[in-house]
């Protein structure tokens, strides 16, 4: 199920963007990038409709995936 990231309060949201960046340790190319960015790269991915929350009822974890990797 999808989750309107602006259902969220800011601080939460903020968190739930962090815990994402942190865990996905994905590759930024020869430019490391600070945490600040890299949150701030997502905020504007969802913002912009690229990149969406996903609550899985199963796991009971929330998730950000990129819109067209999300099938529900």
């Amino acid at each position: 199920m999808m989750i309107p990231w602006q259902d969220l309060d800011p601080e939460t949201l903020e968190s739930l963007i962090e815990s994402f960046v942190l865990r996905e340790g994905t590759d930024y190319g020869e430019q490391e990038r600070s945490l600040e960015q890299k949150v701030a790269d997502v905020k504007l991915q969802l913002q912009s409709g690229e990149a969406v929350l996903v609550w899985s009822e199963l796991h009971e974890t929330v998730n950000i995936m990129a819109r067209g990797q999300f099938r529900g």
